[in-house]
């Protein structure tokens, strides 16, 4: 039964093959021929539909036979010879067929007609009334259920079963075309206010029509024991049996087996599993959601609409306010809530001298701003000046940088205690050993192995000594800190 299953389908090559445009225009004449009940063509017919094609022109009734020849080693087509028509040997000779389409072939056809028409987007809907016929078949297979008439059984079944299917495919469907890229776009656009009442009373329509019915489905469901769905699946797998098929028949454990199948889903899918909610539940939940994204993407819409809208009225009112007021200091005050402060100063602030991140604003020189006339006259004097040379006080700045780093490192060397500086012996320190200390400490933690390099190319690795925290004491501040210490390993 599982090489079965997984056996390649030969009747879809056709669909993929290298001349799919000449098969597909065949079986599509023979499909809508079989709409119309004429299941017998003759290849005088076929080709002659195929010339009104000008694909066709140059088609000719050898190639025909090919094809009708490969469609017919493919089990899409079923050649028949024609005996009625012979008047001579030689005619009997030419075996004359006529072609029957296969089954496989009109539901592949049917299929792809459904693709065509479905297209790149979803289809499906949210029919509340489908939870009404459910719980109407489901009530009518319950009392058949202790019948004995296979037939009756069986056809309430396949109404339970057949709704149930429906609700189940059109609402995830339905869903899956609201969750759509495509519907998200044009949910954002002004045209979506209009729908936007109508879809979501659309979907409020069918929550209430999916709670008032779920309750009595589930109760039904209940009732339904085991045993006695067990006994009605014998019947229908009796009355499956006793219909007469030439082909060969399914077992009659396998058919109780596939009606279990379809009970455990209808149940599973209104009562959930362990560990799992119900898929009812999901799609009150998904359909709930719906509705807050479309109030939400209306809100946005009408936010957007409000914000571009004409203050001309706005203003008008604002003016004549203004124009009740009596005194200066009060219209100021009004003005100042509704434009903001009447007399603002804008600030500017040259960029910083200093490029050290950790240079305090107080450090840093004042900066001096020349308040320049605001008239479109106004133009600067323009002169023309020499090439200063800055050699000296460049290598003066160099001069004083080397010196403050020599005094930097001359700190941390008397920090260094046995190639390792243990922070929780060390006293009151200075800014600037804390945040060396810290620098180096994110460095090692970065790196696997907690080991990393200096400024000046020394090689440090973290350790940790206790569990306990400890305190680094600084003038600006106090520093909690687990027990850490550096070592220096070059």
């Amino acid at each position: 039964m599982h090489e079965q299953r997984l056996k390649p389908i030969t009747e879809a090559a056709y669909l993929t093959a290298e001349n799919a445009w000449r098969y597909r225009s065949i079986l599509r004449f023979f499909y809508v021929q079989h709409e119309k009940l004429k299941h017998y063509l003759y290849p005088e017919d076929i080709y002659a539909y195929l010339k009104q094609d000008p694909y066709f022109s140059e088609y000719t009734e050898d190639q025909l036979q090919c094809d009708l020849k490969q469609l017919s080693d493919w089990k899409n087509i079923i050649p028949r010879q024609e005996t009625g028509r012979v008047a001579t040997i030689e005619d009997f000779k030419k075996k004359k067929f006529r072609y029957q389409c296969t089954p496989y072939t009109i539901e592949m056809e049917r299929m792809v007609e459904r693709l065509l028409e479905l297209g790149q987007s979803f289809g499906g809907s949210l029919e509340a009334t489908l939870f009404d016929r459910l719980l109407a078949a489901l009530r009518r297979f319950a009392e058949e259920a202790g019948n004995s008439d296979g037939a009756q059984i069986n056809q309430a079944w396949e109404d339970v079963y057949s709704y149930f299917r429906r609700i189940v495919e059109n609402a995830s469907d339905y869903i899956a075309y609201l969750k759509s890229e495509k519907v998200e776009e044009r949910m954002m656009n002004e045209a979506f206010l209009a729908y936007k009442d109508a879809f979501a009373e659309y979907i409020r329509r069918f929550i209430l029509g999916l709670q008032h019915a779920s309750y009595n489905i589930e109760t039904l469901l209940k009732q339904i024991t085991p045993g006695q769905f067990t006994l009605a699946a014998e019947k229908i797998a009796d009355y499956q049996l006793s219909i007469p098929r030439l082909d060969e028949k399914a077992d009659r454990p396998q058919l109780i087996e596939h009606c279990q199948d379809q009970w455990t889903s209808l149940n599973e899918w209104f009562f959930g599993t362990s560990g799992h909610d119900s898929e009812l539940l999901s799609l009150e939940r998904e359909t709930t959601e719906t509705i807050r994204r479309i109030t939400r993407f209306a809100q946005r819409l009408g936010e957007r609409q409000h914000a571009v809208r004409s203050r001309y009225r706005d203003y008008l009112y604002l003016a004549a306010w203004f124009d009740r007021l009596e005194d200066i200091r009060t219209a100021h005050e009004l003005s100042a809530v509704l434009f903001g402060t009447a007399s603002i100063r804008h600030i500017y602030a040259e960029p910083a001298e200093s490029e050290d991140m950790y240079s305090l604003i107080w450090d840093n020189p004042p900066t001096t701003v020349t308040v320049k006339p605001s008239v479109s006259t106004y133009r600067e004097k323009l002169k023309p000046g020499a090439v200063v040379s800055r050699t000296a006080e460049k290598a003066a700045a160099r001069a004083e940088y080397i010196k403050e780093k020599a005094q930097e490192q001359a700190l941390i060397d008397q920090l260094i205690d046995g190639n390792r500086i243990a922070i929780a012996a060390l006293g009151e320190q200075v800014p600037f050993i804390r945040k060396t200390l810290l620098n180096w400490i994110g460095k090692c933690m970065a790196s696997p192995t907690h080991t990393t390099k200096t400024e000046t190319g020394r090689q440090i690795r973290l350790i940790r000594l206790s569990d306990r925290q400890i305190t680094l004491a600084c003038p600006d501040g106090k520093l909690t800190l687990p027990d850490l210490a550096i070592e220096f390993l070059a």
